[in-house]
């Protein structure tokens, strides 16, 4: 897992976790969830569509564990 990195892009509202390689194949989890394989049917990523919805909770509950440290 030491090669994933973490992307949000901000104007998309589109979380992006993977590492490098090329997208050979796309599995929709659900409806804005989606993984990322390579030509040798290897997880390589995972995009999650309108993160910030679907993660509001766990950033609210961030903050507030952020504002009393």
């Amino acid at each position: 897992m030491k090669d994933f990195k973490v992307f949000y892009d901000e104007r998309e509202d589109i979380l992006y976790i993977g590492k490098e390689g090329a997208e050979e194949e796309v599995i929709e989890l659900s409806p804005g969830v989606n993984v990322e394989l390579d030509d040798s049917g290897k997880f390589i990523g995972i995009e999650i569509f309108k993160a910030s919805t679907l993660f509001k909770d766990a950033i609210k509950l961030m903050e507030k564990k952020l504002q009393a440290a």
